[in-house]
């Protein structure tokens, strides 16, 4: 996932391809071994190449169905227990790291999913040239890097540019949902959505957990901790 420099010095010497600011950094992580097997067994079905054209999404699928796109699905625990409990829908899952899209790849044979298709590529490129604008039912990004740190609130993925981005790809009546564990990102999540003229809030402010969203185990024991969770349900005007 990444997000443009706002900078228009920046913007007009850039090729399109080029983000100089990212919202990720590629981490180092093994693979193991039960993640590669599923690379082999899984992925010639339910990985899908990053193209710069259009993407059928109905041929990718092999079916037409409701279209979700997930941002960032980390290890996948939540994205396959979504996918599970909503077979009618199809989750189009954008993420960088091997191991994770590995172990989602796991989840896919263990659970016999056949709902989820997987890009393994930066989601800005994914939503610029492969999905049109007016395709998307939903979006869901679950707990993106919140970049503690002041002088890196810039590669914060919530940005007004990708929202409006994300705005104009949801059909009508579509969704956003976002969660997030650190309060001052969900502060800047209301504000930026809020500001977004294309979305509406489904409540006053932060929504209740929607009962297809799972609590992860690093969720279940920060609440335990007494650590707050705010979920974000805007919807396509």
């Amino acid at each position: 996932m990444t997000e443009p420099n706002d900078s228009p010095d920046v913007a007009a010497a850039a090729p399109p391809f080029l983000r100089v600011i990212k919202s990720y950094v590629l981490r180092a992580g093994r693979t193991t071994a039960g993640q590669a097997r599923a690379y082999e067994l899984f992925g010639p079905q339910f990985l899908l190449p990053y193209a710069p054209a259009p993407l059928d999404t109905a041929a990718a699928f092999g079916r037409s169905a409701p279209l979700i796109l997930e941002i960032g699905f980390g290890m996948g625990d939540a994205t396959a227990h979504i996918a599970q409990v909503r077979p009618d829908d199809n989750f189009l899952c954008c993420e960088v790291h091997e191991p994770g899209v590995g172990a989602l790849l796991k989840h896919v044979g263990d659970k016999g999913l056949r709902n989820i298709r997987i890009i393994r590529h930066d989601a800005v490129e994914v939503l610029d040239h492969m999905l049109p604008e007016v395709s998307l039912d939903g979006v869901h990004i679950f707990f993106p890097d919140p970049w503690h740190k002041t002088r890196h609130h810039k590669r914060r993925l919530i940005q007004p540019a990708f929202v409006a981005r994300l705005a104009r790809h949801i059909k009508p009546g579509g969704y956003l949902h976002l969660a997030t564990d650190w309060e001052p990102y969900a502060q800047q999540m209301l504000e930026v959505l809020r500001a977004e003229p294309l979305l509406a809030n489904t409540v006053t402010d932060y929504a209740p957990k929607p009962a297809y969203r799972p609590l992860t185990k690093f969720e279940n024991r920060g609440l335990k901790l007494g650590h707050g969770v705010w979920d974000l349900v805007f919807v396509k005007r």
